[in-house]
């Protein structure tokens, strides 16, 4: 069943997501201080230009500081294993924009990938903005990362402005595409 939008277009329904919860072996759940570590491996092993404009994080660096808590953090993980990431996060740092949460980050194990570990994620991502009082959740994407835009857009999200050409990568004009998406009240 479809929800409403304010401006009166479909939006996805959200499935509940709890402190930890599962998308068949996969469990997400808030991140734990102790997952820094593996989060900053992963983070290492599955940079790529498709999605980053930063250069290469190392991989022993701490993943977690005062900007970036655990708490802004849902992780995946499987067998007792971290597979992925999404960070959740109030972007405008004023009552004005209590309203909306970001994405800003999807990082999801080569070896996972397409099992449904990033939709989970993401759909966990949008349960989490609701849980904090969220009405909106928004994103910002690679103009040239198709894949990762086709997962945003199953789940709902719809491209809201293109601002074309902002990012100069490996040679190439990059757009940075802004999505969003409206969240249940």
């Amino acid at each position: 069943m479809d929800h409403l939008s304010e401006s009166g277009g479909p939006s996805r329904p959200l499935r509940r997501f709890e402190d930890t919860d599962r998308v068949s072996d996969t469990e997400i759940r808030v991140a734990r201080a102790a997952d820094g570590t593996a989060l900053a491996e992963l983070d290492h092993r599955e940079w790529s230009t498709l999605h980053a404009i930063t250069p290469r994080p190392p991989a022993d660096r701490p993943f977690f500081d005062r900007g970036h808590p655990p708490e802004h953090y849902l992780v995946s993980e499987r067998e007792g294993r971290v597979t992925g990431y999404v960070r959740v996060v109030q972007d405008i740092p004023f009552p004005s924009g209590d309203h909306v949460r970001q994405i800003q980050g999807l990082v999801v194990d080569s070896s996972e990938r397409g099992r449904g570990v990033g939709r989970a994620l993401v759909d966990a991502a949008c349960v989490e903005a609701v849980r904090q009082g969220a009405r909106r959740i928004t994103l910002r994407v690679l103009g040239w990362n198709a894949g990762a835009r086709r997962l945003y857009e199953a789940a709902g999200f719809a491209v809201e402005g293109v601002m074309p050409g902002e990012f100069y990568i490996d040679g190439q004009y990059v757009d940075d595409v802004i999505m969003g998406r409206p969240l249940p009240s």
